[in-house]
């Protein structure tokens, strides 16, 4: 198999198990497989993570996920 081909699996694995986080976290039911929904909430986060809040947010989002 060739690099670029072991590059491309290994990348699509990796988009599908972030995939599945956001399944995991029953944001597609809450938000009715709503993508703008769910992009508009991965883009605040992105903003958050940008912030001066970004130490606390990481630290909630953590224990949130651990606790899960």
């Amino acid at each position: 198999m060739r690099d670029w081909q072991v590059e491309r699996r290994r990348r699509t694995r990796h988009l599908i198990e972030l995939g599945g986080l956001v399944v995991k976290s029953g944001i597609v039911d809450l938000t009715e497989d709503d993508r703008a929904v769910i992009l508009g909430a991965l883009l605040w986060m992105a903003e958050k993570l940008r912030s001066e809040e970004r130490e606390r947010a990481l630290a909630l989002w953590a224990e949130k996920g651990k606790k899960a």
